[in-house]
């Protein structure tokens, strides 16, 4: 099992395996920022001040915080152009071929064999590293063969052991409705947009003008390898948007099989909560993927996991205020503003509910900031 648990380990470090273009962000700025010191210059404009809202998105990986960047564009910019869109068809591939051989990989560890004999014969086509080009329809020489793996029980059984082996959550998804993706005039659509996954490295700035506010959004790689670039680059930066996946309770870790998902948020929020960086800057706290943490409660019972948890297992309220409460008390400084919310990012109504009431945060800051500098 140690070998198996290796092969894990080597398959989840390989990355996404997406080498293709990343979707352009028309009617934004965006700039990598090797530091945020040359980036907090306000904005100037014609009629006086421009607020700025400097608003640093960060978790560990796979919470949600390049989904929450998508719906910032759907909500507060003009969308997806078609060649986003179609960029995005290449990514979506690339989710569905890794996250199976991810899979693949770990029925070898488990020592599990399809039900389904000619499986074995798609080792081969899945091994294959097969990427697309802008305008490529999916390639239909792979659809019988998802169909057939995915109808394949010993596969099924693997992919709801997932959090044994940091399998990404969009798997699901996509394979439920590949007849649609596999169409020669397939247009991924916002939902397809917001489930798909590409890797986030090093640190993006995204600006969105609201006219009396400016968000300047900055994404950050959430793996530990990525941390280390960004953690001293946001001193006085207003608002801090960190985000969880509550639904990662019972997720292992993609670079530590061993490690857990939610104690390693614990870890990196008291970081930052505590952090000389920080010390005024406002917390919004994400409680994100809460539609999957609620489907999950039934079948993966928290107090495994977390056996300090008192209440009912299977009560998503309770069992996310327990977790909010442990978030909350990892904040020394009993003066430290923490906003919490309950949130899930491929919900575009409900994110943009909440993203108006953290645009309200950082207007209160920054007015704050003004009166009493």
């Amino acid at each position: 099992m140690l070998e198996g648990r290796n092969q894990l380990r080597a398959r989840a470090n390989q990355g996404d395996g997406m080498g293709m273009p990343v979707p352009s962000r028309t009617h934004m700025q965006v700039a990598k920022a090797p530091c945020a010191d040359r980036l907090f210059r306000a904005p100037s404009g014609p009629g006086g001040f421009v607020l700025t809202g400097d608003l640093s998105r960060k978790g560990a990986g796979e919470s949600g915080k390049s989904t929450i960047l998508k719906q910032m564009k759907l909500i507060y910019a003009s969308g997806f152009s078609g060649s986003d869109r179609d960029n995005f068809r290449c990514i979506i591939f690339s989710n569905i071929l890794h996250s199976l051989k991810t899979v693949l990989a770990a029925m070898e560890a488990y020592s599990l064999a399809f039900e389904l004999e000619e499986n074995e014969g798609y080792r081969g086509l899945i091994s294959l590293d097969r990427t697309l080009t802008p305008g490529e329809p999916l390639p239909m020489e792979y659809l019988a063969p998802l169909k057939s793996l995915w109808a394949d029980k010993a596969v099924r059984r693997t992919v709801k052991r997932g959090n044994e082996y940091a399998l990404h959550d969009n798997l699901s998804y996509f394979f439920q409705d590949l007849d649609r993706l596999f169409a020669a005039d397939f247009v991924p659509s916002n939902q397809d947009v917001l489930r798909s996954r590409l890797k986030t490295t090093g640190i993006t700035e995204t600006i969105f003008d609201l006219g009396k506010l400016t968000y300047r959004m900055f994404d950050v790689g959430g793996q530990r390898s990525e941390r280390k670039k960004w953690i001293h680059c946001f001193e006085n930066v207003n608002c801090v948007l960190f985000l969880v996946a509550i639904s990662g309770y019972d997720q292992c870790l993609v670079e530590e099989m061993d490690g857990n998902q939610m104690q390693e948020a614990f870890m990196l929020f008291e970081s930052i909560s505590n952090s000389r960086w920080f010390t005024k800057t406002s917390l919004i706290l994400f409680l994100n993927k809460m539609d999957l943490f609620r489907a999950k409660l039934e079948s993966s019972p928290v107090t495994k996991y977390f056996p300090d948890y008192q209440g009912d297992p299977k009560d998503a309220t309770e069992v996310s205020q327990y977790f909010r409460d442990r978030f909350l008390e990892l904040s020394r400084d009993p003066r430290k503003e923490v906003y919490t919310h309950f949130t899930n990012a491929t919900d575009t109504d409900l994110l943009g509910i909440t993203m108006a009431s953290v645009q309200n945060t950082i207007i209160q800051r920054s007015l704050n900031n003004m009166y009493f500098a």
